[in-house]
């Protein structure tokens, strides 16, 4: 079984490999998350790198409504799936505790709820653009294993739709994107 920080080298090739094959036109396709395009959901993702690495290394939280991407989304992700990655895989960092706006989670439970948001949103510029998002199930399995023990106590408010109904074969990535409030479509 791999570490949890293989999983998220692993998560961030899947879903850096879609990104990079995101044609100028695609940038503001409509995505699942409705109140975002291609571009917005890849700046929300590279804007939660960047306060996942102020989280861990206590610096300053990123401005909200800044421009993440600039002239150059896939250069803006590379960069910040980078420097989090380099911040999860420092020495301690998944054993400690960080206090955040939900409470205190350990490195490893923050990692989780990165890897989470990072492959359900893999799973919307995929269904956005028609681009394959190429996740390994066992990542997507143990993925929706902690979204289903993490999510389901608390409140969806603001944050996701409630879960959709979603053929049981399904991928596990199509059976996390339904539990985190996306309208999956049947396996032909």
């Amino acid at each position: 079984m791999a570490s949890p920080s293989e999983d998220l080298a692993r998560a961030y090739e899947a879903v850096g490999d879609l990104i990079a094959e995101i044609r100028p036109e695609q940038w503001k396709a409509p995505t699942p998350c409705t109140e975002w395009n291609v571009r917005e959901v890849v700046d929300h993702l590279v804007g939660m790198d960047l306060v996942f690495v102020a989280l861990i290394e206590s610096g300053p939280m990123p401005d909200r409504g800044a421009d993440r991407l600039g002239d150059d989304p896939v250069g803006a992700w590379r960069a910040s799936s980078a420097s989090l990655r380099a911040a999860f895989s420092r020495p301690g960092v998944l054993e400690r505790s960080y206090a955040g706006p939900m409470g205190s989670a350990t490195g490893a439970e923050r990692l989780q709820i990165r890897l989470y948001d990072l492959l359900a949103h893999g799973w919307d510029l995929a269904q956005a653009t028609g681009i394959p998002v190429r996740v390994p199930e066992d990542l997507a399995e143990r993925s929706l294993a902690f979204a289903l023990v993490q999510l389901s106590p608390q409140p969806r408010t603001g944050r996701f739709a409630e879960p959709q109904l979603v053929e049981e074969s399904a991928p596990a990535i199509d059976r996390l994107a339904a539990f985190l409030g996306r309208s999956v479509l049947p396996q032909r």
